[in-house]
This record gives C-alpha cells, sequence and structure tokens, in this order.
C-alpha cells in the first residue's frame, strides 16, 4: 500500500477537488483525505503506476507536488535538516561575501558546489579564504538584516516535537548562524563549521576538519544509534550535493527546492510547497500543527 500525496504553496493553495479525483480515479486509489483545503491531499493506492513521473512532471506544470510513499512508517521519530536554502532562504557565505566586497565571484562558486560541480570542502575553503580580514561584528549584522526563514519552519519543528520526534540541524555553513537558527526554531541539537577569528576578524580560515556530506551521515547514523531509532525512521530534508548523502540514507529525503541535479536523484522532490509539506507527507493535517 502506498500513499499519493498532492501539494501546493500553501501560500497561493490551488489544489482542486477535480484535479485530485481526476488522478485518483485514473490510478483507482481510495477515497481522498484532505489535509490542508487547496492545498494538500493523499489517498491511497494498491500499487503505483508505471507512468508515476510522466504525471510528475504534468503536475508540476500545475504547481502541484507529486510525492508517493508508502503507508507504513511515513510519521517520523527524528529530522535532520540542512540550514542554507532549506531552513533559511539564504546562503550565508553568500551573504559575507556580499559584506566584504566579494559577492558575485563567492555566490559562482557556492552555486556550482551546491549542484555537485565541485568539491565541497575545497569550494568552501576557497571561499572563506575570499572573506579574510572582515570585520567578525559583520556576522551578526548579517544575521539581523539579512537572514530570513522559511516559510513553514517553526511549524514543522514544533509539531514533529510535540509528537515525540528529535530535531537536528546539520550544516556545511557557520555555527555563528546555525546556533540561532536552531535556538529560534527550536532544534534539538546542530552541528556546522567554524569560522576562525583572530583579533575581531575572520582569518579567512574554516576549522578543521570540514563538516561537508560525510559529516552529514555521519550525524544522522551516530544520533539514531543514540536513540534506539533507525534511519528509515528519519526524514531528512536539503537542497545541495552535500545533502545527498543523507537523503539517500534516511526513511525519507527530501528534497526541497534543490538544485536539479540533487532533485533527480531524490523521489521525494518538493518544488512548490514549503516546509510545511514535511508534516502533509508524514500524514499530519493542518489542523493538528504544533506552534
Amino acid at each position: 500500500m502506498h500513499i499519493v500525496t498532492l501539494l501546493t504553496n500553501p501560500a497561493t493553495p490551488t489544489l482542486t477537488p477535480a484535479t485530485v479525483e481526476a488522478l485518483r480515479d485514473a490510478w483507482g486509489g481510495g477515497m481522498a483525505r484532505w489535509l490542508s483545503p487547496g492545498a494538500a491531499t493523499e489517498f491511497t493506492v494498491e500499487t503505483l503506476p508505471g507512468n508515476i513521473w510522466d504525471v510528475w512532471a504534468e503536475m508540476q506544470g500545475m504547481g502541484i507536488d507529486l510525492v508517493a510513499q508508502p503507508a507504513e512508517g511515513r510519521r517520523k521519530k527524528m529530522l535532520i535538516a540542512d540550514m542554507d536554502s532549506t531552513m533559511i532562504g539564504q546562503e550565508c557565505i553568500d551573504e559575507l561575501a556580499d559584506e566584504a566586497g566579494v559577492g558575485p565571484r563567492v555566490a559562482d562558486i557556492t552555486a556550482r558546489a551546491m549542484n555537485g560541480e565541485l568539491d565541497f570542502e575545497g569550494a568552501l575553503r576557497e571561499r572563506v579564504g575570499l572573506l579574510a580580514g572582515l570585520d567578525a561584528a559583520v556576522i551578526d549584522k548579517v544575521l539581523s538584516e539579512r537572514i530570513t526563514y522559511t516559510p513553514g519552519g517553526a511549524a514543522l519543528i514544533a509539531t514533529m516535537k510535540a509528537n515525540g520526534a528529535h530535531c537536528v540541524l546539520v550544516s556545511g555553513g557557520f555555527t555563528n548562524f546555525a546556533a540561532k537558527v536552531a535556538a529560534d526554531l527550536g532544534f534539538d541539537e546542530h552541528q556546522a563549521n567554524t569560522l576562525l577569528v583572530a583579533d575581531g576578524r575572520l582569518t579567512g580560515k574554516v576549522s578543521e576538519p570540514i563538516l561537508g556530506r560525510e559529516a552529514k551521515v555521519e550525524a544522522l547514523n551516530r544520533i539514531t544509534a543514540r536513540l534506539g531509532i533507525t534511519p528509515a525512521q528519519v526524514m531528512a530534508v536539503g537542497d545541495g550535493a552535500n545533502d545527498l548523502g543523507m537523503l539517500g540514507l534516511a526513511g525519507a529525503g527530501v528534497a526541497l527546492h534543490a538544485k536539479p541535479a540533487v532533485a533527480a536523484q531524490c523521489d521525494i522532490r518538493i518544488n512548490h510547497g514549503d516546509l510545511t509539506a514535511l508534516l502533509y507527507l508524514q500524514g499530519y493535517a493542518r489542523d493538528a500543527f504544533a506552534g
């Protein structure tokens, strides 16, 4: 038994009963359950059709995300989330680089690294090197003036925690940002890289070893072992190439507004919905959200 979930942007809900019923009838699905009027619904199917990705592409053109997953075990006991361009709307290093006057150069390296075109660790060292001499006070300035939270993040964390789940923020970015983001959104724990500072200025170096793709996988394995659960009981979410390891290991790996090369390797792709999509995928209705 599989659950088919249809989602759209909750800020501009456009999912109609006619669209849902047409797909349900074509696939021989069960009765639709509306999780949020106009924004999210689900129905069961005994077997998945062979044309699911063709239908997915058609739905994308209508602003609708389509996800099919096994019905059993879809409500997870742990969330592990990327930070930059996932829980927040920005890449922190790009914002620092903009303040340092090297924004376009760093942004280009970031985009290529997140799309898997460059080695993550080498790309991070190169970008941090371009920040050498920047006043460390700029970090707080960027945090207060440039960082915005992705819609639905607070509800996602609050609801999963209210239902007994453990929430972890893992970032290839920096602790200066991750600590505040984790505290603001209610994560149970976080890990990230550390920018080195001397005499009040960035040195252009980051503490070693750099936490990249493998560090996120290690965190998932270490924390699930500590909690006495399995990776199958985890939902992971991210957008970049350095997230692919944890997205592939988790029971539900969600590519959220991800780079094309990343989304292509994931079965769960959210391109229109926000972070509340991760709750709908677990069967939470809108009136069950916490926070």
